[in-house]
């Protein structure tokens, strides 16, 4: 053992953040381990590490006792006396039982030490760093596939993109470049494991983001997101500047902005609205592309009746009920869509006490 260990654990230090002392504390544990181990001793002994010169050392802890009984663990005090007059019984002596080849076990166990630890320190940094980043979006390159993960590269570790969170009309292909969301960072024994998704709502508030500088700089708030991954998604917005139009900010200039994202999302549709503290008028404003001649509030439920054209009930309801359930989603009320005929019968509709209007051109936005 020499100078070149003590170097290489100044640098470590200084390159990788490991402590010095936290690596010579954990070399001199384990080389005790080692020197019991080689040389079939079971005695307490203590390594120490000479920081200056980068010696090894090894002494063999005893017990002064008046009657020996283990002469691994202790030693008379007549003895002790004559290594040093002024032990007493109870103190303990240290005698050097350092082999004449140990060197080369010793530092061949100082160099599994140091090269465990760089290891953990590397993992607690990649850690660290992915742990702030849950809930943020990266772009990855697809490495390889099996039946249960897509193995996205994230350039110091490698993510897992399990089949639940990708996106049903997406296929993965080595080194195609796609952008993720970080739902968990955890911590494992063998490093940082990091799950990603394509499908997780999150991941498009977060395009949302990165294509819009309103949102980015707060002008521009996302509200609620609402999503059903590959087909439709829907996004309230909301500005508390008076002359910022939301919804166009994130439509961008002849709908680029949005069409980047769709791009990304290969054709998602998806519906931009402006978001209300009256359910009245955000109802109405989620269900577009549909118009809505009322909406009927159920304050006590959360829960609100929908009075639709007839011509327009196909259209409010969707696809197999699929903009009724986002708007749903997006609102967190129950909407329940009634044509304007059978709302007539029912005698719901026309109300005396409504003021609702429709906003023609806030729902023209949107389309």
């Amino acid at each position: 053992m020499n100078t070149e260990l003590l170097d290489a654990l100044t640098a470590l230090e200084r390159d990788k953040g490991i402590s010095k002392q936290v690596l010579i504390e954990a070399i001199e544990a384990a080389i005790v381990s080692a020197y019991k181990r080689n040389f079939n001793q079971a005695q307490n002994v203590r390594v120490d590490f000479n920081q200056e010169t980068g010696t090894i050392r090894v002494f063999a802890r005893k017990e002064v006792v008046d009657e020996v009984y283990d002469s691994r663990l202790e030693i008379s005090l007549d003895e002790a006396k004559r290594i040093n007059p002024n032990y007493q019984v109870g103190d303990v002596v240290e005698i050097e039982v350092t082999p004449k080849n140990f060197g080369r076990i010793a530092a061949q166990t100082a160099k599994q030490v140091v090269t465990q630890r760089v290891r953990e320190a590397e993992r607690g940094v990649i850690y660290a760093e992915f742990v702030d980043r849950e809930e943020d979006i990266m772009t990855g390159i697809v490495q390889r596939t099996d039946s249960k993960f897509i193995y996205v590269s994230l350039g110091k570790i490698e993510a897992l993109l399990p089949v639940s969170e990708q996106m049903p009309n997406e296929t993965y292909k080595p080194h195609d470049r796609i952008k993720v969301y970080i739902t968990k960072v955890e911590k494992t024994t063998k490093g940082p494991q990091i799950y990603v998704s394509r499908t997780h709502p999150g991941l498009l508030k977060r395009l949302f983001e990165l294509e819009v500088p309103e949102i980015y700089d707060g002008t521009v708030e996302i509200k609620s997101v609402a999503r059903e991954a590959g087909d439709r998604s829907k996004i309230s917005v909301h500005s508390d500047n008076p002359e910022v139009d939301p919804v166009g900010a994130c439509v961008g200039p002849k709908g680029q902005r949005v069409q980047a994202i769709v791009n990304e999302l290969k054709g998602e549709k998806i519906d931009i609205v402006r978001w209300s503290a009256d359910p009245v008028e955000f109802v109405a404003n989620a269900l577009s592309p549909s118009k809505v001649l009322d909406v009927i509030v159920n304050e006590e439920e959360k829960a609100t009746t929908v009075i639709v054209p007839d011509y327009q009930l196909s259209l409010a309801i969707g696809k197999r009920g699929q903009n009724a359930r986002l708007a749903a989603k997006l609102t967190n009320w129950k909407i329940d869509i009634k044509s304007q005929s059978e709302a007539e019968q029912l005698g719901i509709y026309p109300r005396s006490s409504s003021s609702f209007e429709v906003d023609e051109e806030e729902i023209s936005e949107v389309e």
